[in-house]
């Protein structure tokens, strides 16, 4: 037994005599030679599967007592709690695959996905990816839309109302599309059902879209977006929409983002397309964060529907919308309380007052809570 020991420590003494040579040879401590002798540990396992989602109520005030004064999307309601959208995301990755199935329920899910019924309305996006390099990614499936700077799920969005572009430009494409990468550009480009349309309506002309994109980082705290969108509807009429967003980063307390669209259509007179007709707009929004907790959104956004084809749509004439909207972001973790101050402002009369008598302007107050994880 007293000879096992000495060899036992004969051959520890000479692992450490050793060691020590070499890291006066190599001039590094000693301990770091001891650790590269160790075996390597096991590189970190991320799962294959990830599982987030979303839950969103909101309840609106407007001044007017009506609900008639709301021509944005997910909050048409006057005086009462309102349930958003209950969404669950699952991704599946592989080293070069994935797939996304991202489900969603409410009245935001209905609004959000308005020209599908039954099952597939609950269907926000459903595609699968394959990456066969580093720079290249292919997708087919459906997905949200590229065009604009807000998003369909609130706790992406600074402001919980919608503004007038993302709620008149698409939402969905269904298709395929490619995305390729280069230093510090970005390509895409797609072939896509119409706007909107997961399955397109039986019987109706079945054209397809071609959508695209550009983007470049011009430096770590700026990037710059050009998207377009472009085809035949089942109804025969032809839209393109051409679309910018620039987000811009001060510091970490001061961000600013714009967007600007703006979209033809040329309608269908029995015989051809005629002449397009067009609506536009352009929003900024600035963003303080003087807090990690807290921060403040203003987004002042122009919509110009002169051509009656948006809002104005039933409106004797067409005209614009200035909207103004103040929103305050209170963050516990997965946790966000947004109050928010909306004001409307027409050029011709669009809204009503406590009467019902038509007026040019239009103002309402909410609050939203969001938990995701």
């Amino acid at each position: 037994m007293l000879h096992k020991f000495f060899v036992a420590a004969l051959a520890t003494g000479s692992l450490f005599i050793s060691n020590q040579v070499l890291a006066q040879e190599a001039n590094i401590p000693a301990a770091t030679v001891v650790a590269e002798n160790a075996p390597d540990p096991e590189p970190e396992k991320k799962p294959a599967l990830t599982v987030s989602g979303f839950a969103d109520i909101y309840y609106r005030y407007d001044f007017a007592k009506t609900k008639a004064n709301n021509f944005t999307s997910f909050t048409n309601s006057h005086n009462s709690f309102a349930l958003g959208m209950a969404s669950i995301k699952l991704e599946h990755k592989t080293d070069k695959v994935s797939m996304v199935a991202d489900l969603d329920f409410g009245t935001r899910a209905a609004e959000f996905a308005y020209n599908e019924s039954g099952l597939l309305s609950a269907i926000k996006q459903l595609y699968v990816t394959y990456s066969p390099n580093s720079w290249l990614k292919l997708t087919a499936g459906s997905w949200a839309t590229h065009i604009g700077y807000e998003l369909v799920d609130p706790q992406l969005n600074r402001n919980y109302s919608m503004s007038y572009m993302f709620t008149n430009g698409p939402f969905t494409h269904t298709g395929i599309k490619a995305e390729a990468s280069s230093g510090k550009s970005g390509f895409m480009v797609g072939i896509s059902n119409a706007t909107d349309y997961r399955i397109p309506p039986t019987g109706q002309i079945n054209k397809k879209f071609l959508i695209a994109q550009y983007s470049v980082a011009a430096s770590e705290n700026v990037k710059l977006y050009l998207n377009y969108v472009g085809g035949k509807n089942p109804d025969t009429s032809k839209v393109s929409q051409f679309d910018a967003v620039i987000t811009a980063k001060v510091n970490d307390k001061l961000s600013f983002g714009f967007n600007g669209t703006v979209n033809s259509t040329k309608a269908w007179d029995g015989a051809k397309n005629i002449a397009g007709k067009s609506w536009w707009g352009s929003a900024l929004y600035v963003n303080l964060d003087p807090k990690p907790w807290f921060g403040l959104t203003l987004r002042s956004e122009l919509f110009s529907d002169k051509n009656q084809l948006k809002v104005y749509a039933a409106a004797p004439e067409g005209g614009n919308i200035l909207a103004t909207t103040l929103s305050a972001n209170f963050k516990v973790d997965g946790f966000i309380f947004i109050p928010e101050f909306r004001i409307d402002k027409g050029s011709k009369n669009l809204f009503v007052d406590k009467d019902g008598a038509a007026t040019k302007s239009a103002g309402s107050f909410l609050m939203a809570v969001i938990y995701s994880f």
